[in-house]
């Protein structure tokens, strides 16, 4: 029989065949002339009047290649490979236009560009075979573009994007957010940094996302598994967020950016430097963020919610003819205060602890603890590297090419409990990664886009603490995969297979009297050690088909899986913040899930519609239940109710509707309505545990937008805009063993104008946003706060801590041309 390795480096020599029998069977390589496409220019216009639209983007998705057009909106590529590409022409206040484009042929390109009363061009790269128009995707995937982004106000990349119809978030104060797609998150969303997958400690309430909010360009959100390309853990969806688009040929460009939050006083920083010189390209970011005590209504300032952060990230490499390499990195690095929301029980007031002697004792906060940028015990520290390289190498004049990413990660992840040592840590864990992404893009043929790949990591995790929640553990997984695509016409039609095996090491751990890491085999057991595997298989098919330029229906089928995490396997302690004792359990099987969708959109100069529905039935759905006595009381461990992981059956539905008005003659103002639902259920249990634990209430989304054209010379696309966010209560909740309650619903307004400042050559000097979130200062608790479950404030008699009141905040952008 094969080992568990063996038979992983089986199929990773499976998947790499046809890239080994292509290179075998392959001519000798063709002269640079051969393989390099004659230069291919252009001209963007608008599609009404015929003039010229400088500035606009005309970007090579697959190839990483972009320029920008000219005063006489003419644009060339001098540098490209023969094939057949997908190119995306943009340009601010029109719709995206999106065609397949043989870069051989020699032919300029005419481009015609429609006002954007409707957007309906946007491309997509996630979880596609290639770039791919999003209304050609049967794939359920929403975008949010780098304008949205700069229109919103948010604490950290995940709050910026939480918004989105079918997303929401975990939180633990300002600082610490978790997506949730579709009531789905943990480890059940895949996070992508650039297109690699972001390993941390996903499995933790209070780990948050180790990406630099003003390094993301776009987010593309895959809604439902999306295991083909990415393996285990995806069986939520996918969030992809994107670095900016490459850099023109010839340019040297900067970008500074400053923004301040009234609310917690919260200061960003970031400059972005970005050229490309004769092919070699390079980009480098760095970003400075400080936030002290957030505050509300009911809690006033909220103690130590504040958050410190140093941030770099960019890339260097090589653009040509043969396709790309780049070598990449990034660093985060967060310190953050973590709030317990302890009370005073006579005046409601925060408490703190301080030394006495040699224990302990907890007094009220002051008004001094409460102002400034300091950070108290306990507190986390977040360090996360990645150094990697993305190359695509061009085979032949085809098109077909191979694409390979290699990274390797280090996240380390302190916390600090100790007051009487605050340099102590409490856990100290260090998770080191080595992942892979190898993938073979064959030549398009008779309509046909196939990829087959492999992908998959090796990761190690230590304990390197004075407590001890998770057994250290390796990690090894493989996976092949194929997916394609076949447009027939009106119809296209998507799909493919994967399989992977992932095997988990856990150590065992014996410690001393004193709680250390002991030899004696005598000792107490804290993990006993164990090795689990799983093996599975995921899959979809899909299609969409476009009845006509109007009206597009889509269906997919798809199942995901995901192997449990180290946490449900072999969890033995008191989690913080959970309040909660958890015990894992290393018989659990992998998760598996059956999802179908089916959407519908309807798109005109003056309307849009879309509506998607979702049923998703996951088997071997793991959760926790509270552990008894023989005589029906609570099992305590450390004081604390025990949990054990166990496994059951769930299923979710629901779906998103969108409704976006745009009356003619008044093109320039927008009217977008959005609503979205999860109802999400686990079956043949009693009726306390029914519903899933950290499942978002319904919400009603509508706002009234202004884009206007250039006023004069000076200010260009300015807008203004106000904003109603309806939550409905939330009174399905996991109501076994006191672990959630009903939330009532709330009504936020928000609001924000902008506009960008050009010179008298229509170049832009600056641009400035202004937002307002919760502009009425409505006191509010969301679903899926962990601050929600504080202790109760007996000075208003409400429980918890309350979510962010009134926040204003301002962002000026400034892009600078070095040449």
């Amino acid at each position: 029989m094969l080992s568990t390795f063996s038979r992983i480096h089986l199929l990773v020599a499976l998947a790499t065949m046809p890239v080994t029998l292509f290179a075998q069977s392959a001519p000798p390589a063709a002269p640079r002339a051969r393989t390099t496409a004659p230069p291919l220019t252009g001209r963007v216009t608008d599609a009404a009047t015929g003039e010229a639209l400088p500035g606009s983007t005309v970007l090579f998705d697959d190839l990483k290649q972009g320029t920008a057009t000219g005063p006489d909106g003419s644009f060339s590529f001098g540098n490209l490979p023969r094939g057949r590409f997908t190119v995306q022409v943009r340009s601010l206040g029109y719709n995206t236009m999106t065609q397949t484009v043989d870069t051989g042929n020699g032919q300029p390109l005419d481009i015609k560009l429609t006002v954007a009363a409707t957007e309906i061009g946007q491309v997509v790269v996630t979880g596609v075979s290639q770039a791919t128009q999003l209304r050609r995707s049967p794939i359920p995937t929403s975008v949010i573009d780098h304008t949205r982004l700069n229109q919103t106000s948010a604490s950290n990349i995940v709050d910026a994007i939480a918004h989105t119809p079918g997303v929401a978030q975990i939180t633990t104060g300002a600082a610490i957010s978790k997506p949730v797609v579709r009531g789905l998150g943990y480890n059940r969303v895949i996070t992508l940094n650039n297109g690699a997958k972001q390993e941390g400690q996903q499995w933790g309430d209070e780990h948050g996302i180790e990406i630099d909010e003003f390094s993301v360009d776009r987010a593309e959100i895959i809604k439902g598994p999306g295991s083909l390309l990415y393996g285990s853990d995806a069986m939520a969806g996918v969030i992809n967020f994107l670095a900016p688009d490459p850099i023109a040929e010839g340019h040297i460009t900067g970008l500074a950016t400053a923004s301040y939050q009234t609310n917690n006083h919260q200061q960003g920083y970031s400059f972005q430097n970005a050229g490309n010189l004769n092919g070699f390209n390079w980009l480098a970011r760095g970003t400075r963020k400080v936030a002290g005590d957030y505050q509300n209504r009911y809690d006033g300032r909220v103690y130590n919610s504040g958050f410190n952060e140093w941030d770099a990230n960019g890339y260097v490499g090589l653009n040509k003819s043969w396709g790309y390499s780049h070598l990449t990195f990034s660093t985060f690095n967060q310190r953050l205060g973590l709030t317990e929301g302890t009370r005073d029980p006579k005046t409601g007031r925060f408490v703190k602890d301080v030394p006495s002697g040699d224990s302990t004792l907890s007094v009220p906060v002051t008004d001094g603890d409460l102002r400034g940028y300091g950070l108290a015990v306990p507190q986390q520290q977040i360090n996360h590297l990645r150094i990697g390289t993305d190359n695509s190498f061009i085979l032949g004049s085809d098109g077909a090419r191979i694409g390979l990413q290699v990274s390797y990660q280090q996240n380390l992840r302190r916390e600090y409990g100790n007051v009487a040592d605050p340099a102590e840590t409490s856990l100290y864990f260090q998770l080191r990664t080595v992942d892979y992404s190898l993938r073979y893009f064959l030549a398009e043929k008779n309509g046909w886009n196939l990829t087959v790949g492999t992908s998959g990591l090796h990761q190690q995790n230590r304990n390197l603490g004075q407590e001890f929640l998770i057994p250290a553990y390796r990690v090894s997984e493989g996976g092949v995969f194929a997916v394609g695509k076949k447009t027939i016409g009106a119809l296209d039609i998507s799909g493919g297979l994967r399989y992977d095996i992932r095997r988990i090491s856990a150590d065992q751990l014996l410690l001393d009297g004193n709680e250390r890491p002991s030899a004696d085999p005598t000792a107490e057991t804290k993990f006993p050690g164990f090795v689990s595997t799983f093996r599975n298989y995921s899959g979809s098919l899909g299609a969409a088909y476009n009845l006509n330029e109007k009206l597009t229906v889509k269906g997919n089928l798809s199942r995901g899986f995901r192997a449990p995490n180290i946490a449900e396997l072999g969890s033995n302690g008191k989690h913080e913040g959970t309040i909660r004792y958890e015990i894992g359990n290393e018989n659990l099987a992998a998760e598996t899930s059956l999802q179908v969708d089916a959407g519908v959109s309807y798109v005109t100069d003056h309307v849009r519609f879309s509506a998607d529905a979702f049923e998703n039935s996951i088997d071997n759905y793991i959760f926790t239940r509270r552990l008894l006595t023989a005589s029906g009381a609570d099992s305590l461990r450390d004081g604390t109710g025990a949990y054990k992981y166990e496994q059951g059956k769930a299923r979710l539905v629901g779906g998103e509707v969108s409704l976006d008005l745009h009356p003619h003659p008044l093109d320039w103002l927008h009217f977008e309505n959005s609503f979205s639902m999860v109802r999400a259920e686990q079956l043949n249990v009693d009726q306390a545990q029914r519903y899933l634990p950290f499942i978002p209430g319904d919400r009603l989304q509508s706002e009234l937008r202004a884009n206007f054209r250039r006023q004069g010379k000076r200010i260009a696309n300015p807008y203004a805009r106000v904003q109603l966010e309806h939550t409905f209560a939330q009174n399905r909740y996991f109501s076994a063993f006191d672990t959630e309650t009903a939330t009532p619903g709330y009504t936020l307004i928000n609001a924000g104008i902008g506009t960008d400042l050009a010179n008298a050559q229509g170049k832009t000097l600056f641009s400035l946003y202004l937002t307002a979130n919760n502009l009425f200062d409505v006191g509010y608790q969301s679903h899926l706060s962990r601050l929600k479950y504080a202790d109760y404030n007996v000075a208003n008699g409400r429980t918890g801590v309350f979510n962010q009141g009134r926040n204003v905040s301002v962002r000026l952008v400034v892009p600078l041309d070095f040449k």
